[in-house]
């Protein structure tokens, strides 16, 4: 089912217009589409902005026209567009993003997405003639870089402003398959959500994940293409990283071609486990709660075809890394960084405030396979110059932006910041560098345009974590898997470090290595929210400890933990603090057991760090023999 027009029932939630009005109004989803061509779905800010968007994302190289098709009522119309100008913070004129309409063949003439100060706003495209019954409709990107479309509008009222500054509901079809009550239901499928979905499968429990894009692995998605780092398989529980061995990537490497992160592996695992349902493209945006605090369902949004649909489970898991869920529901968080009066850490500020890691837009460039020119435009930004830019064929971690800014909800700025600098730097680098001779035959292979994001809201449990525990090997008696990577913080560097007076675009990391760290399980659950767990960036820990709680191969084993601790629940009827006042022993012994698959796979050694523990490679050797080939 698609949504590709708002029928008359939504017309009229919309406005009180005329009945010949609402008849003639017609709504065209860009995510729609019957053939996107080379633009994608970009489904990052549907909170901040409303819904997913088509996106023109050819780094420089116009893209492939997206083309659908409708049925009007002949008869003239104007057309609007929902769109953006993505370059006008940084740039005042014309910018990136260009594109046209075309209608029934015919190209309109007015150039879109360069009206606007960076708003979301409607704008006219023209007037045209529809006939009677079926219309095509295209999409034509100008120039590559980034042209993006939410929505179109085909209306006869010549002052539509009743219908398009009215906020469209995200989604108007409720979808028809009666879903079962799950035991849990996971939301995320990044390297958490994917452990702990497999995790409580393979201990008896039905389980929905949910996940908001094609494909699984969040940031170690090809996608994002991140690789895993920190250790796995250490104790007190060696057998906590089992599952995730079986479909980790056997490659490491930021920002490296696609094939390294196995995408098909991890669906494959998942797949596999006949007590998972697994739902892509979901996006959750709903969460009903009973008066108790306790979540009923969660709703999510299909980003393709906008069909609403509600989970109801017994327990929830939010794996979203933003927090999505906890924040919806209610639950304690907190964003930003604590003052060291409220947690007496050493490297926490004097004063709290909203300063977070930021996110990292990567790319990397490689041989032209033709034209490798990529000339400077106007909107660039004009600071980058031979003292400050990054000659160099890949951007990595340390290409990262929004330091400092609101991660959720200035979100999509932060995205089109790292995109702005990485184009600004490369046509610098292929222009006007001294040495750009060597960079004559290179073109941009990839630029991500989902971004890879480090910190943003945490959720509060019963313990929370912070430098202090681990500086002191403070363990407590509910340790689950070590934490391994140092209490790694990044700040941006300076004008002075980057010799760029611009917003910074790169960062440098803070490092203090520490003893293996078992988390404690009560950072897994939240304090007000009764059924729900929390695995991945946003659980229970201060913004410095997160440092070393944030790397991915850490949140697999979380996931197996709150796996069998859903598990435990289901046994007993109990909730997730229960698990650790009345059955902690349970837990135990299933942490000790593992879920894996007893099965011997590839090696993981990348990307693990030195540690205060000089024997950490000895133990992680002997924890995995016989399990790696």
């Amino acid at each position: 089912m698609k949504k590709a027009m708002l029928f008359v029932a939504l017309a009229a939630a919309l406005c009180a217009c005329a009945e010949t009005e609402i008849r003639e109004s017609i709504f065209i989803e860009a995510e729609s589409f019957d053939d996107w061509g080379g633009w994608v779905n970009d489904t990052q800010f549907m909170d901040q902005m409303g819904s997913p968007y088509l996106l023109a994302h050819g780094m420089g190289k116009p893209v492939a026209d997206a083309k659908t098709t409708f049925t009007a009522n002949g008869g003239k119309y104007n057309v609007w567009v929902r769109t953006k100008n993505w370059t006008s913070p940084w740039h005042p004129d014309v910018g990136a993003g260009t594109f046209k309409l075309v209608v029934n063949g015919k190209s309109l003439p007015n150039l879109l997405g360069c009206q606007g100060k960076g708003e979301w706003l409607w704008v006219k495209a023209d007037d045209v003639e529809l006939k009677d019954g079926k219309n095509t409709l295209a999409l034509h990107d100008c120039d590559g870089f980034d042209g993006r479309v939410d929505a179109i509008c085909f209306t006869t009222n010549p002052q539509p402003t009743s219908i398009l500054n009215v906020q469209r509901p995200t989604s108007f079809i409720a979808n028809p398959e009666s879903l079962p009550k799950f035991d849990l239901c996971v939301v995320g499928g990044g390297i958490a959500g994917i452990c702990a979905a497999v995790s409580a499968a393979r201990l008896g429990l039905s389980v929905a994940l949910v996940h908001d894009r094609p494909v699984l692995g969040g940031n170690n998605s090809s996608e994002v293409r991140v690789h895993l780092g920190a250790y796995q398989n250490l104790p007190p529980y060696p057998r906590l990283g089992d599952v995730l061995a079986e479909f980790g990537p056997t490659r490491g490497g930021n920002a490296e071609s696609a094939a390294n992160y196995e995408d098909e592996k991890k669906l494959a695992v998942v797949e596999a486990e006949k007590n998972i349902r697994l739902f892509l493209n979901e996006h959750v945006n709903g969460v009903k709660t009973n008066e108790t605090g306790r979540i009923l369902s969660v709703r999510s949004i299909n980003t393709k075809t906008g069909v609403a649909t509600w989970f109801e489970a017994a327990n929830f898991v939010d794996c979203t890394g933003d927090g999505t869920v906890g924040y919806l529901a209610g639950a304690d968080y907190r964003m930003g960084r604590e003052a060291k009066s409220e947690t007496n850490e050493p490297d926490a500020p004097a004063n709290a405030d909203m300063v977070t890691m930021g996110a990292s837009v990567q790319w990397y460039a490689g041989k032209a396979e033709g034209d490798a020119a990529f000339p400077p435009r106007p909107w660039m930004l004009k600071a980058i110059n031979e003292a400050n830019c990054s000659p160099h064929l890949k951007g990595d971690w340390w290409w990262e932006a929004g330091l400092g800014r609101d991660q959720v909800a200035e979100a999509e700025y932060i995205r089109d910041y790292g995109l702005l600098v990485a184009y600004s730097n490369w046509a610098f680098v292929k222009n006007g560098y001294s040495k750009k001779d060597a960079f004559a035959d290179k073109e941009l292979k990839w630029v991500a345009y989902n971004a890879g994001r480090r910190e943003s809201r945490r959720l509060l449990g019963d313990f929370i974590l912070d430098q202090n525990h681990l500086r002191n090997k403070d363990f407590q008696a509910d340790g689950t898997c070590a934490t391994t990577w140092t209490i790694d913080l990044h700040l941006p560097k300076t004008a002075r470090e980057s010799k760029f007076e611009g917003e910074p675009y790169q960062s440098n990391s803070l490092n203090e290595k520490i003893w293996p760290y078992p988390v404690p399980y009560r950072c897994f659950y939240s304090r007000n929210v009764p059924n729900l767990f929390m695995a991945g960036r946003d659980i229970s820990v201060t913004h410095v400890a997160l440092g070393t709680t944030r790397l991915m191969r850490t949140h697999g084993m979380m996931g197996e933990v709150v796996g069998m601790a859903a598990s435990v629940c289901k046994k007993h009827g109990c909730s997730p603090r229960d698990v650790y006042s009345a059955h902690l022993d349970e837990l135990k012994e299933l942490m000790t057991k593992g879920v894996g698959d007893g099965k011997k796979h590839a090696r993981q050694d990348y990307n693990v760090q030195q540690s205060l523990d000089p024997d950490i490679r000895t133990k992680h050797a002997e924890s995995v023999k016989g399990r790696v080939l």
